[in-house]
């Protein structure tokens, strides 16, 4: 359920960047959180509905054609170190939470770590870090 309300929002704010020119000139108008302002949602939003449905039918097109080729990126190794050397850490400490953050979803790998790190830790850990270094 989490990961289709993650792509839902993923897909509106994509289509808010892609199909309103206002909100592309307005993203300087950045509040401190790092989110856009109320305002310029709505006009964005405004601007998307007052689209022909031929233009929001290409638009959303676009939309999930960037979503693919991020997910591409992300599935050929495109993260920073960085990422890569916390989920090492964080393998050592809970394994299974490791997979599961480096996986993005609960499937076997999750339930094979989540088991051998209650069988015994040692093994846990070891298959974690073979599946985030590999």
């Amino acid at each position: 359920m989490k990961k289709i309300y993650t792509r839902l929002l993923v897909a509106f704010f994509a289509m808010s960047m892609v199909c309103s020119p206002v909100f592309a000139i307005n993203v300087t108008e950045v509040s401190k959180e790092g989110t856009p302002d109320a305002k310029t949602v709505n006009e964005a939003v405004s601007a998307f509905k007052s689209l022909s449905k031929r233009e929001k039918k290409a638009k959303l097109k676009e939309v999930k054609k960037v979503v693919r080729d991020f997910k591409a990126a992300k599935k050929a190794g495109a993260e920073p170190s960085t990422n890569t050397l916390l989920l090492v850490i964080l393998a050592i400490l809970l394994p299974p939470l490791a997979v599961y953050l480096h996986e993005g979803a609960i499937n076997g790998k999750f339930w094979l770590s989540l088991i051998l790190t209650l069988l015994f830790w040692l093994p846990g850990v070891i298959y974690a870090l073979f599946v985030i270094l590999s």
